[in-house]
Formats: C-alpha cells, structure tokens, sequence
C-alpha cells in the first residue's frame, strides 16, 4: 500500500458503524470486520481505495451503483405513514408509469437504498437548507448500516438562478442566493468585458454556489450546460450562455473552477457539464425530449469543431468530473462530414449515449476528457434515439458499452442485471464504471469526514448577506438596454417631476401576469424613485414587462415553435392543419397602453424577458426604451432604469430580424444554418437577407449589442 504521507486525520463521525484504531489513527469500520480495509484507509488515493471497494462488492451492489435516480424527501410525501426517520425519508412506493420518474416502479427510500444498493440521487424539492441538510444526513444514514457502508452522492440541477421552475434544468429556485437566468449571467459577464474588464462575475457566481451547496450536503451538479446556441427555435436556449462559444468556453472554465477548485477534492461541488457534443444544432428547434427533435444537423463544413466542441475541451481541460451526453442523434442525411484535428468523424446514427466514437474517439481521445460519463435522463426508456429496436436490457448494454458509466433517472436494476448475465456486457467494463464512480466519491470526502453535515451551517451559510447582495449586483449588471429613443432613459427625478408611472406585467399565463404585476408594482413602490398611479390613462410613463412563453419541454409544438411575441396567431401546422398560437396573453391591452400614452405625448419603456432570441417587430416599434432582462430581478431593473447605475449588459445571442430569415422550405431545410451562430448566419445567408434586428434608431440586435447612457 502506498500511504499519503500529507493527510491528516479526518474528523469522523459514524451513525451505524464503529470507529477502529491503526497505527494510532482512526479510521471507519465500514463493513464492521474489526479491521482496517484499504477502501476505509483515508491515506490512500482515492483510485486505489476505489479498486479494493469495487473487488469486495457483489455484482447486484456494482449494478445499483450505476444508475442515479430521483428522490423525494420525505417532506413531500402527502402520506406521512410512509416516512421515516421523523419525516425525513419519503418510504411511498409509486407503481410503473403513476408519475413522470416512474419508468419503473419506485420503491421507498431504505429498500431503495438497502435491497436495490443505489447511492446516486437527484434531488429535485426545494425545501429549506436546514431540511435539505437533514435529508442529506438521513440519506448517508441508511447507506452506513449497509454491508460495505457505501455513502451516497446527492446531484441537483441549478438552484442559484432566478426562473420559472422547468423539469430537468431549474428544478428549484429562490431558496439559495438568487442571479439572474443564465443568459443573464452570460449578458454581464460580457458586459463586464466590453467595458474592459473580465468574467470574474461568472467565478464569483460559481464561488458563492459552491458554498451553499457545500454547506447543504449537495456535492454533485448537473450543470451547467456548455451547449453551443445555434438553431433560434431551440426552447433550451433559456439554459445556456448564449451563441459565443469563446464566451462560453471562458464560462464554463469559470464555472468549472468555482464549482469544483483547482482540483476535485473534499469540499467540491462535483461538476456534470452537458450535453456532449453540444444540443445547439437542432433540426429547426425540435428537441430530442420527443421523436421530433431526435436528430442532430451540421450542413455546414467544419461547424461541429468551430462551434460546438471548443466549450466540450475546456471542460475537459479543466477536469469537471463527468459529462452528459445528448439524447440525439447525429444525422447522415441533412449534415456534411465533419472533421475533428483532420480526422474525418463517422456518423453512427444512433443518439451520443450509445455512440462508441464520440465518446471514446473524441471525447476522449481527442479532447482528453478523464472523468466518467453520466447519460441523459430516461435513455433506456423514453428517449432511446436510434436504438428504439432493442430490448431495454441491450440499450444498457449499448450505452455501457460505447461508454456511458452512469445511467440517469432509472432504478430499472432488473434490465441491467439481465444484460449482465446474458455477457452482453463484460465484468471488465462494469467494474471500470464503478471504479470512476467510486473514485469521485472517496475524492469528494464521502466516506470519510464529509459525510454528514451541519443543518445548522447549512442555513448560515445559504443566508450570508455578500450572497445575497452579490446575486442581485449580478441582477443589475444583467439588464441590457436594446434601444433608447431621445434618452427616454435614465427615468431621474427631476425627469419625472409633477409625473406618474404606470407598472404592469404581460405573460403567456394570465394568471401568472397578475401575480408578477403585483409583485412588480410592489418592489416599485419599495424603491421609491417613482410616483406610481394603477390607472395608465393618467400616466405619463407606462413601465411594462413582458414574459412571452413559447413550446414545450416534453412535446413538440403542432408546427415550428413560435419566436414572434403574438396571440392567437393563424398558423399552419407540419401535417397542413391549421392552428392558433400564443407567446404572450393580453396584447390587444398592450397596444391599448401603448397608443394611450404615445397619443398623450407620453413615453413607453419596454422590458421583454429574453429566455428564447424573439423577434421583436410587433413590440420595438411601440417603445420609446427597449430593455433585454434575463430572468431579472424587477427591482434591479427599476434602478437601472432610475439611474441608479449605468446599464452595462450586452445581448448573449443575437435576435433574429424577422420570420423571413429562420423561414423552413417544405423539404424541412432552414434558409439560415441550424448549425451555425446567428452572429456567423450572415456568411450563409442569400443576398439581401440579414439575420439580425434592425431597430428604427438603427441599433442591430446581434451578439454584444448594448447600450448605456
């Protein structure tokens, strides 16, 4: 054995088990034999003690530690009788296809645990830091009174950014400190930088992330998404850093580092970066959550290399511990080849989790990735692109085989075995993925001093006031000022002496509109900058945020998805069937507003929330100021708007001039690249055409477009 001769003996704490003496140090008697282990040896590297645990562990306990699937807390089981541990553990058993998770049945909690051996969740409740923490420490409970007392990792995506709550992206928000959207954070980072600074906003971001986390028990992040923006009608825009993949590449770096230090090590938040080798270049948006989207394109020479794997390498390059490959496929039919360092890339159309020479050949071999491969959620029963004709037992084999080391929201323990003892899978590469897994488990402190933590801490830490005022600086830096006809803004005092203003919220939901109104109007009036009145006949400044909405996560849209900010809009669908859509409720009022004060001599600032690049010709006209927010903060937008600061954020992606420039001809082909960012569409364009918004003060709305004042 070779002993780290620069370790220190861990502070240990133990639940179930014993704490045993060797060479008068202390150590954790994980299978209780009464004697020091090499995987309980805390001298060790983590590889090696992964190697002996992965030799001491049953085929059964090796397959439950290679899938990762979702779970509740206890205090969301409506049913109280079926928790544990005061509450803590939701013990609820949820028959195959009850719920959205249930792909196949759900056991409890402890039977999950004790009889199925799986140790990696995601958590997706929202509960205080405190709870969380107490879940957490219930959680590594149960495993330490296992056979091997194998803990658990807890994973979650994004919980820092200020969104409505979608599935799979950001589950949960408005617990831990607050920043804007992704787009926002990418919108003043790149502000910063314009105006001669850095990104350290994104590190800050990261830093301050890393410790809530820390101090809460979560240690695994499935984020941040290093997708590279390309097709406008992709709805997973809204979780991305936009279409500039130098920029990108920078922040995922950035993130990386924050998130995990220098080094993967005992207090790092465990990165996933997805979704390999980049979701951007859709066919016209579709997405591969549903068979419409399952198809990857690239129609343009060189495109997958210049665009789409440049963020891929600096993940790598930076160590985040795993990635998650994308559900789609890459497609023969509508893509060119591809070259990565010169080497042509074979396309095996079956989706990047099942794809042996992307992930081994490139991710890899050419991109020097060291860590594990995490596969998208549901592959082996929902999104199984390219392989629908295989059993579920051969589409793990698939998977494992080409790669993929931990398979995403399944317990379906019985498919895997089977696929084990049918020798489609070798014990070779079984117990490879579970050296991987395991290696990041024992790096991250998780057996030793780092498997429980301090509820305590957790809601200390989370509720730090630098937190809070750093996330809503990140707010204010966000705010990107499109168009500012006359100077309409700053809205000083003395600008607005003798008038009052008019606050109002416009929303797909108008349900959501009225809330998001009140809320508005309320941190207005907090502010206490403006003279707000509730009647806009009497205003002479209406303020009027917009939160247009458009597609659908799990399933497509009857035709393309809609990027004009519209109601009730006459459209035709893929099958020829005609239907209406709308992105935003309410418009008849707006114009209403809008005409009411311009007819006065009044001014109309315009807010749109920019989770999608919309095209923004029936609002730009109507606005004397034009404001992109990110998911922002209404308050920081007032300020900005007050003059409490210069607006210094600058657009992530560029926004397209009109439907004649993302127009698709009836063989599905799009007049401007899938594959290619907007701010590179103009080189593929056909003459005349120019992809980018031409406002009527001559602003271009194109990837850095910003104003100040």
């Amino acid at each position: 054995m070779k002993v780290r001769m620069d370790d220190q003996q861990p502070k240990l704490e133990v639940r179930a088990k014993a704490i045993i003496e060797a060479d008068g140090l202390k150590f954790k008697d994980l299978n209780g034999n009464g004697r020091l282990d090499p995987y309980e040896d805390w001298r060790l590297s983590p590889k090696e003690r992964a190697e002996n645990l992965v030799s001491l562990m049953t085929v059964d306990e090796k397959v439950g530690m290679m899938l990762i699937n979702t779970r509740q807390m206890g205090l969301s089981q409506k049913d109280k009788d079926k928790t544990s541990h005061d509450g803590r553990l939701d013990e609820g058993i949820v028959e195959k296809g009850e719920s959205i998770f249930a792909a196949s049945k759900i056991y409890g909690t402890t039977h999950t645990i004790e009889q199925m051996h799986l140790r990696h969740f995601i958590l997706r409740d929202n509960w205080s830091p405190d709870q969380m923490a107490e879940w957490v420490n219930a959680m590594n409970e149960v495993c330490e009174g296992t056979r091997l007392g194998i803990p658990c990792l807890i994973a979650s995506n994004s919980r820092n950014e200020h969104a409505e709550a979608i599935f799979g992206m950001n589950d949960a928000s408005g617990i831990f400190s607050t920043w804007p959207g992704t787009l926002g954070l990418a919108a003043a980072a790149k502000g910063d930088m314009k105006n001669g600074g850095d990104a350290s906003l994104i590190s800050r971001f990261a830093e301050i992330a890393h410790d809530e986390w820390d101090a809460v028990g979560l240690r695994k992040g499935y984020m941040y998404m290093a997708d590279t923006v390309t097709d406008p009608r992709w709805q997973r825009t809204y979780g991305t850093f936009g279409e500039d993949p130098a920029f990108i590449s920078e922040a995922i770096g950035r993130i990386i580092d924050g998130f995990q230090g220098k080094e993967l090590g005992n207090h790092s938040i465990a990165m996933t970066t997805k979704h390999f080798p980049g979701g951007g270049a859709r066919e016209n948006g579709f997405d591969p959550h549903y068979e419409e989207g399952k198809w990857n394109l690239y129609p343009t020479p060189g495109s997958l290399e210049k665009y789409h794997l440049p963020p891929f390498k600096t993940a790598a390059d930076h160590g985040t511990s795993s990635i998650m490959p994308y559900y789609s496929i890459p497609s023969i039919k509508k893509s060119v080849v591809q070259e990565v360092e010169g080497e042509d890339i074979p396309f095996e159309e079956v989706g990047f989790t099942f794809n042996h020479y992307f992930l081994n050949h490139i991710l890899r071999g050419q991109l020097g990735f060291k860590g594990y491969v995490n596969s998208d959620s549901g592959i082996v029963n929902k999104m199984a692109w390219g392989v629908e004709g295989l059993s579920e037992a051969e589409r793990f084999a698939k998977a494992i085989n080409a790669g993929t080391d931990l398979i995403a929201d399944t317990n379906d323990i019985e498919n895997l075995k089977l696929a084990i003892s049918n020798g489609w899978i070798s014990e070779k590469r079984i117990d490879e993925a579970n050296i991987r897994l395991l290696t990041e488990m024992f790096t991250l402190g998780l057996f030793d001093d780092r498997t429980y933590v301090s509820p305590e801490r957790a809601d200390s830490v989370v509720s730090t006031p630098a937190h809070w005022e750093a996330a809503y600086e990140g707010h204010k830096k966000s705010v990107t000022l499109l168009k500012n006809k006359r100077q309409v803004l700053p809205l000083t005092a003395e600008k607005l002496t003798g008038q009052k203003v008019y606050v109002e919220v416009f929303h797909k939901e108008p349900e959501r509109a009225a809330s998001y109104t009140e809320e508005a109007r309320k941190e207005c009036q907090e502010l206490g900058q403006f003279n707000q009145t509730s009647d806009y006949e009497e205003a002479d400044v209406a303020i009027l945020f917009l939160h247009p909405k458009s597609g659908s996560y799990f399933s497509a849209t009857p035709g393309l998805l809609e990027l004009e900010v519209c109601e009730n809009k006459p459209l035709t669908a893929l099958d020829g069937k005609p239907y209406e859509e709308t992105t935003l409720s309410d418009m008849s009022r707006l114009d209403e507003i809008t005409s009411n004060l311009r007819d006065r001599g009044g001014k109309v600032v315009i807010s749109v929330n920019v989770t999608l690049p919309w095209i923004l010709g029936s609002i730009e006209p109507l606005a004397d100021a034009l404001i992109a927010g990110y998911d922002t903060f209404f308050k920081a937008q007032f300020e900005v708007m007050a003059g409490a600061g210069h607006p210094t954020g600058v657009l992530p992606l560029t926004l397209p001039a009109s439907e004649a420039v993302i127009a698709v001809d009836e063989n599905g082909n799009c007049i401007s690249r899938n594959d290619v960012p907007g701010y590179d569409k103009d080189l593929y364009m056909p003459e005349g055409l120019k992809y980018a918004y031409r406002d009527e003060e001559g602003n271009v709305y194109t990837l850095g477009h910003g104003l100040t004042y």
